[in-house]
């Protein structure tokens, strides 16, 4: 089943938090980690991970983030303003809001979570597709008539 979304058992998420941003801090800047990092507080800044590609941010209900995040696994059941990249797999909990386009490899989306813009699928091997763009999700709107008129 893992290889049916794209994931190989060396792609493994981090499984411990290294490092914490309370709920009572405001943080100004960018911040480049590796391993687990939790975010209970306010980021004002981008976030990316460094180095190896199972590095694993978790955002809490109460954590909000203004800035791009570039990291392989995200759980998020906070805010994020700005574009989001997963280069494997993203969890959107019910209380999770992105302002900003979304790549990913792998989504999970849970009823109630919110995404205000482009949904775009990263190809599953980037090595073997001569562009590197991703496919924009175009979703048809439910007044454009999904279904035929009966006669």
């Amino acid at each position: 089943m893992l290889s049916a979304l794209g994931k190989t058992p060396t792609e493994k998420p981090c499984n411990t938090i290294d490092t914490l941003i309370g709920a009572k801090t405001d943080l100004k800047g960018d911040i480049v980690f590796t391993g687990g990092l939790r975010v209970d507080g306010k980021v004002r800044g981008n976030i990316s991970a460094k180095g190896d590609g199972n590095s694993t941010l978790v955002l809490s209900e109460n954590a909000m983030v203004t800035g791009n995040v570039t990291v392989p696994h995200i759980i998020t059941n906070g805010t994020i303003k700005g574009s989001v990249r997963a280069a494997e797999r993203i969890e959107l909990q019910p209380k999770a809001e992105i302002s900003g386009d979304v790549y990913y490899k792998v989504i999970e989306m849970s009823l109630g979570a919110v995404i205000n813009g482009n949904l775009v699928r990263e190809p599953a091997d980037a090595t073997n597709v001569n562009n590197n763009k991703g496919t924009v999700t175009r979703l048809k709107s439910a007044s454009e008539g999904g279904s035929e008129a009966e006669d």
